[in-house]
């Protein structure tokens, strides 16, 4: 099948309840919605079967996990088969007996599996305890064909680092998606809540201009606390989609639940890139420096 020059692209912000099938019923509806709004793509949240449980460390939450292929990937499948749509699956992976990943699995229009990426990046900050949960991934940064067009994607802590965005890009994604699950401490918010907001939509931003790729984030919304108490995360949402030129094509609210769709013109994509030649100009005999986790020796550059 020949790939369109434009597609629509849809994001469901979702909030997330205790009931894990009660989350899953919820999306499938949504993601019809999106089907039925003529969307050729749509993405789910990070972890949206469950409330974000990385809050606490608790060796009960590795029930959540599950296996890919499995339950929730054979029902999104058979829905994306019914509706003809692309459905990018964030899940809770259960790959083998102690061995746990964050990923997403991108099932084709045909409801078949186009690809699996991994989380590659695992943070460990307050509330964000990922790393006793998740095993870094080990697939790279691939990108991955559909009926619609060829994709990437990444998930959350990923978007803070340009270097897997441009392995993406450079793997052919004409649209890179971010699966997020990030919220203010609430008791941060006041102080620093505008500018952790602003610094997550102009990095990813950044990616889409550098890139020339269109860029696309969902994230939950909601407060949620752990059982066990605390003050928990609100997350704030404002799920966006970005053009190669950083320009926002359509943004979410903060507290609502939301279907945002936009519009993917690989013709705008070249044009971009034809005027903006980022990738021509890269320098990459040069770069070696970026293997290194840091540069306090020197590193000896290549003749010309």
């Amino acid at each position: 099948m020949k790939t369109p020059r434009k597609f629509a692209i849809a994001l469901i912000q979702m909030a997330m309840s205790a009931d894990v099938g009660e989350n899953l019923r919820r999306a499938m509806s949504q993601i019809a919605a999106a089907a039925k709004r003529k969307a050729g793509v749509v993405c789910l949240p990070e972890l949206f079967r469950s409330r974000y449980f990385c809050q606490r460390e608790e060796t009960a939450a590795f029930d959540l996990a599950e296996t890919i292929p499995g339950p929730t990937t054979e029902a999104l499948a058979g829905l994306a088969r019914k509706h003809r749509v692309v459905v990018i699956a964030p899940l809770f992976e259960r790959r083998a007996p102690g061995v746990y990943h964050n990923s997403v699995l991108v099932i084709d229009a045909d409801g078949r599996p186009a690809g699996l990426y991994r989380k590659m990046h695992i943070p460990d900050d307050p509330a964000y305890y990922e790393k006793f949960y998740f095993t870094p991934g080990d697939l790279g940064f691939p990108a991955f064909d559909t009926r619609c067009g060829r994709i990437a994607t990444l998930i959350c802590w990923d978007q803070w680092f340009p270097e897997a965005a441009r392995l993406a890009a450079l793997h052919g994604a004409a649209a890179v998606f971010y699966p997020t699950a990030i919220g203010w401490h609430p008791r941060e918010k006041a102080r620093f809540g505008a500018t952790q907001r602003e610094a997550w939509k102009t990095v990813q931003r950044g990616h889409a201009i550098a890139n020339g790729v269109y860029v696309a984030a969902v994230n939950r919304v909601g407060l949620e606390r752990p059982e066990a108490g605390g003050d928990g995360l609100e997350f704030w949402g404002s799920s966006f989609i970005a053009d190669p030129q950083g320009i926002v094509l359509a943004e979410a609210s903060p507290n609502r639940e939301e279907i945002l769709l936009a519009e993917v013109d690989l013709a705008h994509l070249e044009d971009v890139r034809r005027n903006w030649p980022f990738l021509r100009d890269r320098r990459i005999d040069a770069y070696g420096g970026l293997t290194e986790r840091f540069l306090d020796h020197r590193v000896p550059e290549k003749k010309k």
